[in-house]
């Protein structure tokens, strides 16, 4: 067994969708792995390295892409992982090789004392990055508690720079909060990167392109576009309506500048990422559905209800409230993870026409 650019790699098989993989049939994948390797590693192979976790599935935001304009059931207060619990669960996973842990939601600033939780999380030996996704709203009061409580990096949620169409994503006339909370955190430069995500929708977001990547030149923001999965709410998603990276920047290029791409530092990194010409800003395409990148995923999920996801698209979870309320060990709960991800999912198979399943949960009930 090697490690490569943080993967194991086994026997590699060409994926219908252009990406390598390791051992992508049933037949060909290395059980071994499971009983030889000290990391937490998928049956193909992919070494896992990075959690995202939700802390709430409550938003303040109503985004049409994810949830419906009067919200969803939210869960009880008992229903959710404590601190505690999630600091417990942060702990195992980084014994166990996870390097990377972003907290979610929901909006994850709408849960109080989260500047404690991050404070907590980031006093845990061999954890490498500690992170941040949020819709921005909260962050003018909150940026400076944030830094201080150890948070390395945020990703914000905008999706449009137009008062009136930020208002008809968001359902919420919060465009300068979510500004003025952007401004608060250029004043600390130990928050680095600020990473600026737009989903792209057809029809909707072309006339802004030029917009945002004025803003990535003007800034010490990388804004990102990310494609528009079908993870709406009311199941509504059509292909049509996507509007894809590769369209994106080329009208950048058209509009604005020609791009020249950055090399990867990471295989694993979901974005492609370009500099302009002249070499002042930084621009990123997540293109989920028109080039999967599901051969190099290094990524699980922990739902805010202590449920353990292997894909954004999985249909099957693991409970580990339940493992941790049963008073089980820690090395209980490390097979517990380690045999759940042993069955991460190959792919998403949004392009695989009738074998693509909708997921039943929203992005807020599953944390973005």
């Amino acid at each position: 067994m090697s490690e490569r650019d943080g993967k194991v790699h086994g026997c590699q098989i060409e994926g219908d969708d252009g990406f390598e993989f390791d051992s992508l049939e049933e037949g060909t994948r290395n059980y071994s792995l499971l009983e030889t390797t000290p990391w937490l590693v998928d049956s193909f192979g992919r070494r896992i390295k990075n959690v995202r976790i939700s802390v709430t599935d409550r938003c303040n935001f109503r985004c049409i892409y994810c949830m419906p304009a009067e919200g969803l059931e939210w869960l009880k207060r008992e229903q959710i992982l404590s601190f505690e619990e999630i600091e417990r669960l942060a702990k195992i996973l980084v014994r166990m090789g996870i390097q990377q842990i972003r907290l979610t939601g929901g909006e994850p600033l709408v849960r109080h004392e989260i500047v404690n939780l991050i404070a907590r999380l980031h006093r845990i030996e061999g954890l490498q990055s500690l992170s941040l996704t949020t819709n921005g709203v909260l962050l003018k009061d909150l940026a400076r508690p944030l830094a201080e409580a150890g948070l390395t990096r945020i990703n914000v949620s905008l999706d449009s720079l137009v008062q009136d169409k930020f208002f008809k994503f968001t359902r919420r006339d919060a465009l300068y909060r979510v500004l003025e909370g952007l401004e608060e955190l250029e004043k600390y430069p130990q928050i680095s990167p600020i990473k600026i995500n737009a989903v792209a929708l057809r029809g909707f977001t072309e006339s802004e392109v030029a917009g945002f990547a004025r803003l990535a030149r003007r800034k010490p923001y990388i804004v990102r576009f990310i494609e528009f999965m079908p993870l709406d709410a009311a199941q509504i998603w059509e292909r049509e309506e996507l509007l894809t990276g590769d369209e994106l920047r080329e009208l950048i290029e058209r509009e604005v500048m020609p791009l020249v791409p950055i090399p990867r530092d990471d295989p694993a990194d979901t974005a492609t990422r370009y500099r302009f010409a002249d070499g002042l800003g930084e621009m990123g395409f997540i293109n989920p559905v028109s080039h999967p990148f599901c051969s190099t995923c290094d990524r699980i999920r922990l739902t805010a209800e202590g449920a353990l996801r292997t894909c954004l698209f999985a249909h099957h979870e693991t409970n580990l409230k339940t493992v941790l309320r049963s008073n089980s060990s820690d090395e209980v709960v490390a097979e517990t993870i380690r045999r759940a991800v042993w069955k991460k999912e190959m792919k998403h198979h949004i392009n695989d026409g009738a074998a693509f399943k909708r997921t039943t949960k929203t992005m807020s009930q599953i944390g973005g």
